[in-house]
C-alpha cells in the first residue's frame, strides 16, 4: 500500500518537476537565445560564438583543473588517513562527525570540488578579453627600455601570466586548506595528546603521510611565489614609486630590481626546504625558510629599497630620477598619440586693428553662434511638429558644403518621444505597434540667426533642405523605446501630413529587426519583455519584425564588446540616408612607463552625463581611435571599418573575430567627409599635453610650465569641454574644422595655450598647439567670464535682458565661451540667449559678448561687438555671413513653427483684428518709460543708480500691471522691451505686447 502511493505521488511530482525545469530551462536560455537572433540581424554571429565559445571553455577548462586539484588532495588526504588513531578527547569528540560523515563521503567530494569548481570557472569565464589577447596578440615593434621585451608581451601576456599565477595561488592555498581541515578530521592532525590517566603521551601530532602532504602543498606555494617574485620584476614598468606616475624609478632598477631577484631564489630555496622536510622529523627546516624569507621580503623588498630613495635618491632627485622621466615621457607620448606634437610660440598681438580682424575671414565670418549644448528646446519649440517628437538635451556639431560653401551645422534628428504622448494614448499597441519612428534631419548653420532664432536650412515635414536625404525614418535613434514591432496589420504613425491637422502613416519595409512571425520566436521574445500581447496579438502577422537594441552606441557595444566607445554618437547624412556615426577606441592598460588615467575621469566636463555617456572608471594608458562604426538609422546596419590599421590593439581583435571589421579602403568618401576628431580621445590627450607638451626631463621635474583644463565659466567645479569650431588657424591659407580648447597655467590660471585638432580629411588628426609667451597676461576662460559679467556696460545689458532684478520670468542663458585666434591674437567670444520661464520657452540669441584683453562689448550681434571692440568695419565678415542678423527683438517664448503644435506664446505685436484695453495700453506705456528711463540712466557718465534702480522699480510694477491685465500669472516675458538694434541707449520702439494665449498640445494620430 505505501509503496502504491508512493509511486502515485512520484507520477504527480516528477512531471511537476520536469515542468519545472523545462520553465526555467526556457527563462535561463531565453536571453541566449534572442542575443544570438539579434547577433545573426546584424551579420555579427562571429562575435556571439567566439565570446560564448571562449567563455564556455575557460568555465571547462578552469574550472575542471580546480575541481580535480582539490578533489585530488581531498582524496589523497583521505586515504593518507592514519588506520589508528590514539585515542584522546578531542578523537572522541571527532568520531562522531567522522561516523555521520562515512555514508556520504562521495557526495561530499563531488560537492565541495563542484562548488570550488563552479567557482573558478565563473571567475576565468569572465577573463574572455585576456585569454583571446593573450592567444591572438600582435608585436607592436616597440620594446621597453629597461628588459627591451616588445610592448605586447605587456600588453596581452603578461596580464594573461598574472591571471594565470593567480589561479594556481588561489588552487594552492584552497587544497591546503581543505586538505588540512581532512587530515585534522580523520587524525592525520591532532591538537591534543593522548592520555593514560593524568599522564600525558607524547606521540607524532601530524602523521608521516599528512606532513609529506602538507610539505609538498606548501613547496607548490613556494615555487608559485618564487614565480610571483620573477614577474613582479617585469611589473616594475608600472611602479609609481619615482617622480613620474608610472614607470620604474631609479630605486625601482638599483633597489627593488636586485631584492625581487634574491627574493626569487629564497622562494626556490624554501620551496627545496619543503620537499626535504618531507624526510626529517619535525617543522625545523621549513619554519625557518618561512621566516628567512618573510624577514628578507621586508628587509630586502622594503627597508632597502626606502633606504635608497631616502638616502640616494632624494637629495640628487633630479639627476638620478632623470633618465627614468625621459623613459615616461617618450612613451606616453607614443602611447597616447602625441609623439609628433610640438607646441608653436604664438607671439599672440595685444593690439589688433578693425582691418586686420576685418581680413580675417576665415574666422570671423564663421564664429559659432549657436550652442548645441543649449539649443535643444530651441530646436524642440521650432521643429518639432508633433508632441510625440523630441530632440535629445544636446545637439550634434558636424560640417556640410552646400554649393561651394563649407561651414559648420548644429545638427539633429527628430526622434521618436513616447513621454509626449498624452496619458489616454498610452497603450501597448500605440507605444509598441503605432508610435515606431522618428523622422527627419534638422541642420542649421552655426554661424546664423534669423531673429535670433537658429536658420534651419534642413528641416520641416515634408524634408525640406539641401542635402537630399532619401530616407529620413528613424526607427535606430538615441530615444527610441525598448522595442517595437513593425510589418503589423497596425498602421505606423508617419508624421504631419500635407492638410492641415492630417496624419500620414506607413508601413515598414526595412530588414532590420529579427522576425517574430513564428510562435516560437513570438514566446521568446514574450519572456524576455515580459509582454504577453507579444504572443497572444492579432495584429502580429508572418511578415512581423521586432526591432529591439535599437539605441546606435549599444548596437555598435553588442557587435564589438572590444571597444571602448566615445561617449557622444552623432547623426549624418550619407548618400541620402540618416548614418548614425561613431568612435570606437582600442585601449590599454599595459603599455610600459606609459602614464596611467582614469578614462572616466579625464574625459568629464561640464556636458557630460546631459547626453553624452561618461566612460567607466577603468584605468588606460594607450588609446587609438582605431574603429568608425555607422549604424543606419532605418535599419539599424552596423558597420565597423578600421581606421588605424597599424594599432596592434586593433590587429589583435581583428585576428580574434576575423570578418568583422572592414578595411579602411572601404570607408566612402562621403562617409569620410563627415568623420570627426573624437572628444572624448581628444579630452585625454588635452590632460596629457598639459603635462607632456614639456619634453626636456629637467623642466618636466621642475613643472614650471604645466598646464591645466580651464574650468568651465558657468561651472567651477567641472572641466571646460572642447568646442568644434569652423575656423582658420594662424599659419592656414583656408577655414577648417577643427576641434579645441584653451589651456591655462597650472600656476596662475592664465591662459597659457590653445590647441586644435583637425577633422578636415586631408589632414584628419593633425595637432596644432599654440604656446603663449610667458611674459604676456591673457585671462583663462573662466576668469574672463567674470570680466564679462562684471563689465559696467555689459552688466547693465543683461540686467535689462532679464527684464530688472524683480524680474523672474526670463532668464539668460550663456552660451559657449569661444577662444578664437583671430588676426594674431586671442580673442573671446560668447552668445547671451534669453528664454521665457515654463514648459513653452525656449533659449534665442539676445546678444554677443566680444572681449580682446581689457575691451569687453556686449552687443546685439557680432558684428557690432566686433565693431565696438576693435573699430568700426570689424565684424563686416560677420554681418556677411548672417551672423549679424535677427538679435534684436528676439521672441523670448514659444513661437509657434509651421504646421506645428507648440503652445503659441506671447508676442509683442496684436494679433490681425485684435485690440488691447486703454488700461493694458497704458500699462505697456508705463513699461517702456521706466526701461527708457533706466537706459538714459545708465548712459550718463557715471551712470546714475539710485535713477536705474527706481526705474527697474517702476518697470517691475508696470510688468505687474500688463501680467494682471492680460490674464497671465506672471509677467509676459516678452512684455519686457528687448534691446533693438540701435545703439545703446535708445529706447526700442516695437515694445508692444497683447494678451498672452494657449493652446494645449494635440493628442493622437492628429496631433
Amino acid at each position: 500500500m505505501a509503496r502504491r502511493l508512493i509511486v502515485g505521488r512520484l507520477r504527480v511530482i516528477v512531471p511537476l518537476l520536469v515542468l519545472v525545469a523545462v520553465v526555467v530551462l526556457f527563462v535561463v536560455l531565453t536571453p541566449i537565445y534572442t542575443d544570438l537572433l539579434f547577433y545573426r540581424s546584424v551579420n555579427f554571429s562571429k562575435v556571439f560564438t567566439t565570446v560564448l565559445w571562449t567563455r564556455v571553455l575557460l568555465f571547462v577548462l578552469f574550472g575542471v583543473v580546480m575541481a580535480v586539484v582539490i578533489g585530488t588532495n581531498l582524496v589523497l588526504a583521505y586515504r593518507l588517513r592514519p588506520p589508528l588513531r590514539p585515542l584522546s578527547v578531542e578523537q572522541q569528540n571527532l568520531e562522531r562527525y567522522r561516523t555521520a560523515l562515512e555514508p556520504y563521503l562521495l557526495a561530499v567530494l563531488f560537492g565541495v570540488t563542484a562548488l570550488f569548481g563552479l567557482a573558478a570557472g565563473l571567475s576565468a569565464s569572465g577573463r574572455w578579453r585576456t585569454w583571446l589577447q593573450w592567444v591572438n596578440g600582435q608585436k607592436f615593434g616597440v620594446s621597453d627600455p629597461q628588459f627591451h621585451r616588445d610592448v605586447s608581451y605587456y600588453a596581452f601576456t603578461y596580464p594573461f601570466q598574472r591571471f594565470l599565477l593567480g589561479f594556481l595561488l588561489s588552487a594552492v592555498v584552497l587544497s591546503l586548506v581543505v586538505t588540512t581541515i581532512t587530515h585534522y578530521l580523520f587524525g592525520g592532525i591532532r591538537i591534543q595528546s593522548p592520555r593514560h590517566g593524568d599522564v600525558r603521551i607524547e606521540t607524532e601530532r601530524v602523521s608521516p603521510a599528512a606532513k609529506a602532504h602538507l610539505s609538498v602543498l606548501l613547496g607548490l606555494l613556494a615555487l608559485l611565489k618564487a614565480w610571483a617574485y620573477y614577474l613582479d620584476r617585469f611589473g616594475l614598468v608600472f611602479s609609481s614609486r619615482g617622480v613620474v606616475s608610472t614607470g620604474a624609478g631609479y630605486t625601482d632598477v638599483h633597489a627593488v630590481l636586485p631584492a625581487k631577484l634574491i627574493l626569487l631564489f629564497i622562494s626556490l630555496a624554501c620551496a627545496g626546504l619543503f620537499i626535504y622536510n618531507i624526510f626529517q622529523r619535525g617543522w625545523t627546516l621549513p619554519l625557518l625558510g618561512a621566516g628567512i624569507l618573510v624577514l628578507s621580503a621586508v628587509v630586502i623588498g622594503g627597508i632597502y629599497p626606502a633606504i635608497v630613495q631616502q638616502l640616494q635618491v632624494k637629495p640628487n632627485e633630479a639627476s638620478r630620477e632623470s633618465p627614468y622621466i625621459a623613459r615616461n615621457i617618450a612613451a606616453t607620448r607614443d602611447a597616447y598619440g602625441i609623439s609628433s606634437v610640438m607646441p608653436q610660440n604664438y607671439p599672440v598681438a595685444t593690439q589688433l586693428s578693425a582691418t586686420a580682424v576685418q581680413n580675417d575671414v576665415g574666422t570671423v565670418s564663421n564664429v559659432r553662434l549657436l550652442d548645441p549644448n543649449k539649443l535643444s528646446k530651441t530646436f524642440k519649440q521650432l521643429q518639432q511638429f508633433k508632441g510625440y517628437y523630441g530632440f535629445p538635451d544636446t545637439l550634434d556639431i558636424d560640417r556640410y558644403t552646400v554649393g561651394s560653401t563649407t561651414q559648420d551645422y548644429v545638427v539633429s534628428v527628430r526622434e521618436l518621444d513616447q513621454s509626449g504622448l498624452a496619458p489616454t494614448q498610452k497603450n501597448w499597441i500605440n507605444e509598441h505597434l503605432t508610435y515606431t519612428h522618428g523622422k527627419g534631419f534638422v541642420a542649421a548653420p552655426a554661424n546664423k540667426v534669423e531673429g535670433g532664432k537658429p536658420d534651419f536650412e534642413v528641416g520641416n515635414l515634408p524634408q525640406l533642405g539641401p542635402f537630399d536625404i532619401t530616407e529620413n525614418q528613424v526607427y535606430f535613434g538615441e530615444m527610441s523605446p525598448n522595442y517595437s514591432i513593425v510589418g503589423t496589420k497596425q498602421q505606423e504613425i508617419d508624421g504631419p501630413g500635407a492638410a492641415q491637422g492630417s496624419t500620414t502613416t506607413t508601413s515598414y519595409t526595412g530588414d532590420g529587426g529579427v522576425s517574430i512571425g513564428s510562435w516560437f520566436n513570438r514566446a521568446v521574445f514574450a519572456a524576455r519583455f515580459g509582454e504577453k500581447n507579444i504572443l497572444f496579438s492579432s495584429d502580429i502577422t508572418p511578415q512581423s519584425r521586432i526591432l529591439y537594441e535599437r539605441n546606435p552606441r549599444d548596437r555598435v557595444a553588442k557587435v564589438a564588446p572590444w571597444l571602448t566607445l566615445d561617449g557622444d554618437p552623432y547623426p549624418a547624412v550619407v548618400n541620402g540616408r540618416i548614418t548614425w556615426i561613431l568612435d570606437g577606441y582600442t585601449t590599454s592598460d599595459g603599455y610600459p612607463y606609459s602614464e596611467r588615467n582614469a578614462l572616466g575621469q579625464v574625459t568629464a566636463d561640464a556636458v557630460t552625463g546631459q547626453n553624452r555617456v561618461k566612460q567607466g572608471t577603468n584605468d588606460v594608458n594607450y588609446i587609438r581611435n582605431s574603429v568608425k562604426a555607422t549604424v543606419d538609422a532605418y535599419d539599424g546596419t552596423v558597420t565597423l571599418y578600421a581606421f588605424d590599421e597599424s594599432d596592434p590593439v586593433l590587429r589583435t581583435w581583428m585576428r580574434a573575430f576575423p570578418g568583422t571589421v572592414k578595411p579602411a579602403k572601404d570607408i566612402p568618401a562621403e562617409l569620410r567627409a563627415h568623420f570627426r576628431y573624437p572628444e572624448d580621445l581628444f579630452k585625454a590627450q588635452r590632460d596629457v599635453l598639459a603635462d607632456y607638451h614639456v619634453t626636456d626631463p629637467a623642466a618636466f621635474y621642475s613643472q614650471e610650465d604645466f598646464w591645466d583644463v580651464s574650468p568651465a565659466p558657468d561651472d567651477q567645479n567641472t572641466d571646460q569641454p572642447p568646442f568644434y569650431v569652423y575656423s582658420q588657424l594662424p599659419g592656414h591659407k583656408t577655414p577648417s574644422f577643427n576641434l579645441t580648447s584653451p589651456l591655462i597655467s597650472r600656476r596662475s590660471s592664465k591662459l597659457a595655450a590653445y590647441v586644435a585638432v583637425s577633422s578636415d580629411p586631408n589632414d584628419y588628426g593633425k595637432f596644432t598647439v599654440l604656446r603663449l609667451p610667458q611674459g604676456v597676461t591673457i585671462s583663462g576662460p573662466s576668469q574672463m567670464q567674470n570680466q564679462i559679467e562684471t563689465n559696467s556696460e555689459a552688466a547693465s545689458k543683461l540686467t535689462l535682458w532679464r527684464g530688472g532684478l524683480s524680474n523672474t520670468t526670463i532668464q539668460t542663458i550663456e552660451g559657449n565661451l569661444l577662444t578664437l585666434p583671430v588676426a594674431g591674437g586671442l580673442v573671446y567670444i560668447e552668445p547671451y540667449y534669453v528664454q521665457a520661464r515654463g514648459s513653452a520657452g525656449y533659449p534665442t540669441l539676445q546678444g554677443v559678448a566680444v572681449a580682446f584683453g581689457d575691451k569687453i562689448a556686449l552687443e546685439d550681434s557680432l558684428e557690432q561687438a566686433l565693431d565696438v571692440v576693435f573699430g568700426p568695419g570689424a565684424g563686416k565678415p560677420a554681418a556677411a555671413a548672417g551672423s549679424g542678423t535677427g538679435a534684436a527683438g528676439a521672441d523670448t517664448s514659444g513661437t509657434q513653427p509651421p504646421g506645428g503644435s507648440a503652445s503659441p506664446s506671447p508676442s509683442l505685436t496684436p494679433a490681425p483684428g485684435e485690440t488691447l484695453s486703454p488700461d493694458l495700453l497704458a500699462a505697456i506705456g508705463a513699461a517702456q518709460a521706466a526701461n527708457k528711463a533706466g537706459q538714459q540712466a545708465l548712459a550718463k557718465n557715471p551712470p546714475d543708480w539710485s535713477a536705474f534702480g527706481a526705474a527697474q522699480s517702476d518697470l517691475a510694477k508696470a510688468l505687474a500691471s500688463i501680467s494682471a491685465l492680460s490674464g497671465s500669472s506672471t509677467p509676459s516675458p516678452s512684455a519686457t522691451p528687448a534691446p533693438s538694434a540701435a545703439p545703446y541707449g535708445t529706447a526700442s520702439p516695437s515694445a508692444t505686447a497683447v494678451p498672452p494665449t494657449t493652446a494645449s498640445p494635440t493628442t493622437g494620430p492628429s496631433g
